[in-house]
């Protein structure tokens, strides 16, 4: 078992299950960059040990459509083409990926059921039905030649589910009664006590908050994956007779495509083209929008920011966040409140969210279900896996049968005992415009160095042989100092790269990279002295003959 990521953050899920000459890949997600990623668009797994071994990869195996767990498919399988095996919304969802990108030749790609099994090698896959805040989500039980291994997906228990049926606990009771072997568990909430709501009480709060503004617009930001809530939005807006309005290129994709695949029951004429809406009085209008994690190009930041070209936030509007902030876009989504506070909106953001993962009590009851040997949390960051671990104890499985992994990690399972044997690379990889993996952590470390301490470069012209200066030494600054104040100190800085030249010649050097080497030292030094900054320095020397 090769978690390749997932594990240490919330995102980039991906995990390899191998037994002699076969591996299968549970889910293949991207993961968006940290704050010191400079200009990074996302990050995708390291990939390397399936290509290395890859005549023994039988196929991606997809547990539901978000992005964290489909994202990165269409960067995969330019690489890697395998069958690819999904639930009938995620596979919707991840055609329309597929149809973004030039795959160099067509992927395989199988629709299964619930309670459908697929042999893949030596493993047989069995999709069980699960809820959370996406439909068509599933569970997985693994059946190898060692033993079950049940992986949960991401899921919650959902006794009242918006759309389709609750989860099948009658199926998990099932394995653990035949044995598992190894169970691996959403550990997103396993911090918090007590239940997870039911995704159809915020129906309810959908239609007070209706009920309330019945004289005002309403926008609604929420994620354009959680087609429940969508739905429940379209059923207050029809109750109240509101016609909607949908913005965000995903938030279009996925209902589109949830609609046409029978996730989404859209009552007719319900859906009007943004530019139907001037026929429309305020008070009839819904806006379901993106951008509810307060995202710069989100379609909500570009209204709070005046830079929407056919929204503009009016006083009076209700704006309701439908989501909670992931960690680390808390600043963000502040932002945008506060720009949609100026404009005289109405901001709604507690009770209009429940979580799609399970709290420590769901956490137990699968658990008692399954009754597995070995414990290994998966989907979390350390805080949350190390938590999940010290549950699992909890409930009976012994210290050492509970298994904190780390992406990389290789743990070999057998009924006897379970062993870490050895590490392979799972790093992830940096997406930059239509770069990939050209990004590595010597350009980041470039890019952090000139965000904090800006350029200077200084260009002189030597003549060929005697390696006299010609012209030059000229000094070019950006971003850091403002040089129409700062005369005195670019003609300080000239004149020490003056000296540091006239002791390269009386030292007769004449390889450039000393002589660049000694220009960059000695401006470096005087800085620091000078002002306590570190520019980056970039000497260029031309050539005379």
């Amino acid at each position: 078992m090769i978690p390749l990521g997932g594990l240490e953050q919330i995102g980039m899920n991906i995990t390899a299950f191998e037994y002699d000459d076969s591996i299968v890949v549970v889910d293949c997600g991207l993961s968006f960059p940290e704050d010191e990623m400079l200009g990074i668009d996302l990050v995708i797994p390291d990939i390397t040990y399936l290509k290395e071994n890859i005549d023994k990869v039988k196929g991606f195996v997809i547990t539901h459509g978000h992005e964290d767990h489909i994202g990165a498919l269409p960067y995969v399988l330019k690489e890697i083409n395998v069958p690819v095996y999904a639930t009938k919304l995620t596979m919707g969802l991840i055609e329309n990926k597929l149809k973004e990108h030039v795959l160099p030749k067509p992927v395989k790609r199988k629709v299964v059921k619930y309670g459908q099994s697929i042999n893949l090698g030596c493993f047989r896959i069995e999709f069980i039905r699960t809820n959370h805040s996406i439909s068509d989500a599933a569970a997985l039980a693994i059946f190898s030649p060692a033993g079950i291994v049940v992986h949960t997906g991401d899921f919650k228990v959902d006794y009242t589910p918006v759309n389709g049926e609750t989860i099948d606990l009658q199926r998990f009771a099932e394995l653990g009664k035949k044995g598992v072997l190894a169970l691996m568990c959403d550990s997103t909430n396993v911090m918090k006590p007590g239940y997870t709501m039911s995704e159809r009480t915020v129906g309810k709060t959908f239609d007070n908050i209706f009920a309330d503004n019945e004289k005002h617009r309403i926008i609604v930001a929420t994620f354009a994956s959680n087609v429940d809530r969508v739905q429940q939005i379209i059923n207050s807006a029809e109750k109240y007779g509101r016609k909607v309005v949908v913005e965000g290129r995903s938030m279009v994709n996925v209902i589109s495509t949830a609609a046409e695949l029978g996730y989404l029951d859209v009552p007719k004429n319900i859906i009007i083209e943004m530019e139907q809406m001037k026929n429309y009085p305020p008070e009839k209008l819904v806006l379901i929008t993106t951008g509810s994690q307060g995202e710069a190009m989100a379609a909500l930041s570009r209204m709070a920011a005046n830079l929407h070209r056919k929204v503009s936030i009016e006083p009076g509007d209700t704006v309701i966040f439908s989501s909670r902030p992931i960690p680390g876009n808390e600043k963000n989504v502040s932002k945008v409140i506060n720009e949609l506070a100026q404009k005289g909106a109405k901001v709604i953001v507690q009770d209009t969210h429940v979580s799609g993962h399970a709290s420590q009590e769901e956490i137990k009851l699968i658990y008692s279900l399954t009754r597995p040997k070995y414990a290994i949390p998966v989907h979390g960051e350390y805080q949350h896996l190390k938590a999940h671990a010290e549950l699992a104890q909890g409930m009976g499985i012994p210290k050492e049968n509970t298994i904190v992994l780390s992406s990389g990690d290789v743990l070999e399972l057998t009924q006897e005992r379970a062993t870490l044997i050895g590490k392979v690379q799972a790093q992830g990889i940096m997406v930059d415009g239509l770069g990939v993996g050209d990004v590595g952590n010597i350009v980041l470390r470039d890019r952090q160095h000139l965000s904090e301490n800006g350029l200077i470069i200084i260009v002189l012209t030597l003549e060929k042989y005697t390696n006299q200066l010609l012209a030059g030494p000229d000094i070019v600054s950006r971003g850091f100092v403002y040089v129409r104040e700062s005369e005195y100190l670019m003609d300080e800085a000239k004149s020490i790269v003056y000296a540091a030249l006239e002791r390269c010649l009386d030292n007769k050097v004449s390889d450039w990279s000393k002589i660049k080497t000694e220009i960059k030292d000695s401006l470096s030094d005087y800085l620091w002295k000078k002002m306590k900054r570190n520019p980056m320095i970039l000497p260029i020397i031309m050539e005379v003959e």
